[in-house]
């Protein structure tokens, strides 16, 4: 991760912070030439393909230079910020900013290599699925011009308090730092109230003005998030936002898998009446007391029930070997809108959960999702998928299987409608489900008896009972 330039500097390169990840966007610096860092502090904020991601230096010294200005797109293994180890020679002054290069410099040849053995320009480490790339650093276009200092200016300002040269970074976990970034409240100005000198979320709320309060959570899970801004100009026809990180990811792999997979999508319509007024009477019940409560826990466990009845739908295809790969575990994904585009994060071996762990696997997953602070390691492994496009008023739609998985499910929006009740027409909550799945591993026999199954477990919920 490391590599010494001389007896006193250390340059901190780009690590894979998931894998087979290539390259990452430093959002947002944490340091600037001149201060003094410590082990595992955090220096910089960088998002990749899948996650947004706080980067700790891993050694004590004062910060020399920062490579790359926000914004920059690079490569994992390439050097972003060079610290003066503690004990070393003191730095010189950062040099005035000078104009940007068109293009980053070849990083200096490494000392520790072999004696008349050149080290290759281009990134070497090979990483998981992506063999050794070759490509040089990007810089994504910018609007207007161009930025000319290598690295960032102060901190901008915040309820009218400046960050104080030289103070030590307040101690606030990630999902903090991004609501008071949101806020726009400045952490050095708030007294914590948290263990250890922690600020919480409730100190950040008190510290805004005016005072706002989080929003109440909706009924059902993976809610719209805001849009991510757009910058538009007056008398403009048109805006054009540049397509990255998640965004980009999610593109290439829904279409990766639309044009490999034979989907097959079949629909039910059910009376889920039942299941609403269980959902209301489990907010009551006193083990449920404090955790997440909503239809999409009981879709979800009548989704396991059915995997279980049905194992082989459970499974992937192995291409290379031309095997179905059948899964003994659920790793249950949740397609959560995010403001960095959707993500589908997923609740590990959800079939060996009671219905409270599973209230509480649902509430974390959805919260860290909203908070765009999902981790890499949370997104890889799923098997099966569940999209609540409910949530946005849909009835259905055909949805895309996440790439490796074998079927998806979307849920629809649940409405009070005229259904033949016991002979009789009558007001009742219903909803269309929709099972999309791979049609090389799921024959339509058992994506029927799946999508079969969930419904009646919806329309007769004591048979999360009988059946489990």
């Amino acid at each position: 991760m490391t590599t010494m330039t001389d007896a006193s500097v250390r340059e901190f390169k780009m690590p894979d912070v998931g894998e087979g990840l290539t390259e990452a966007e430093i959002l947002k610096w944490y340091v600037q030439p001149g201060d003094t860092v410590t082990d595992g502090q955090v220096v910089c904020e960088v998002e990749t393909a899948k996650a947004a991601v706080e980067l700790p230096i891993p050694y004590d010294g004062v910060v020399r230079e920062l490579r790359f200005p926000e914004g920059t797109t690079v490569d994992v293994g390439t050097a972003i910020i060079a610290v003066q180890v503690a004990g070393g020679a003191p730095a010189p002054a950062p040099a005035q900013p000078e104009a940007a290069p068109a293009a980053p410099q070849a990083p200096a040849p490494d000392p520790e290599a072999p004696a008349g053995e050149a080290k290759p320009a281009a990134r070497q480490p090979v990483l998981v699925g992506y063999g050794v790339a070759t490509s040089a650093t990007r810089r994504r276009p910018r609007k207007g011009p161009e930025v000319t200092v290598p690295a960032p200016a102060a901190e901008p300002e915040l309820n009218g308090h400046a960050p104080a040269a030289g103070s030590p970074r307040p101690l606030a976990k990630p999902p903090v730092r991004k609501l008071a970034k949101d806020l726009g409240v400045d952490l050095a100005a708030i007294t914590p109230s948290g263990p250890d000198g922690i600020i919480t979320r409730e100190d950040v709320h008190a510290a805004a003005a005016p005072p706002a309060t989080p929003a109440a959570a909706p009924a059902q899970a993976a809610a719209p998030a805001a849009p991510a801004p757009v910058t538009t100009y007056d008398g403009a026809r048109e805006t054009r936002v540049p397509v990255k990180g998640v965004r980009k990811a999610t593109a290439a792999a829904m279409v990766g898998s639309a044009f490999t997979a034979p989907h097959v999508t079949e629909f039910v319509t059910v009376d889920v009446t039942r299941t609403m007024k269980l959902v209301e009477e489990l907010k009551q019940d006193k083990e449920m007391q404090g955790r997440r409560v909503n239809p999409l826990l009981l879709i979800a466990k009548a989704l396991l029930v059915a995997i279980k009845r049905n194992p082989d739908i459970n499974a992937s295809w192995d291409e290379a070997n031309q095997e179905i790969v059948l899964k003994h575990y659920v790793n249950l994904g949740i397609a959560a809108a995010t403001p960095r585009g959707l993500i589908v994060p997923n609740i590990k071996d959800a079939q060996a959960k009671t219905l409270p762990q599973l209230a509480d696997a649902l509430g974390e997953l959805v919260s860290t999702a909203r908070e765009g602070k999902t981790s890499p390691s949370a997104m890889q492994g799923g098997t099966v998928t569940i999209t609540n496009v409910g949530v946005f008023g849909v009835d259905t739609g055909t949805p895309i299987i996440n790439p490796g998985e074998s079927a998806i499910l979307a849920v629809g929006a649940i409405k009070l409608q005229p259904w033949v009740h016991k002979g009789k027409v009558k007001p009742r909550q219903v909803t269309t489900l929709a099972l999309s799945f791979d049609h090389r591993l799921v024959d339509g026999e058992l994506g029927s008896k799946v999508l079969a199954d969930v419904a009646a477990i919806l329309e007769q919920p004591k048979r999360l009972i009988t059946w489990a």
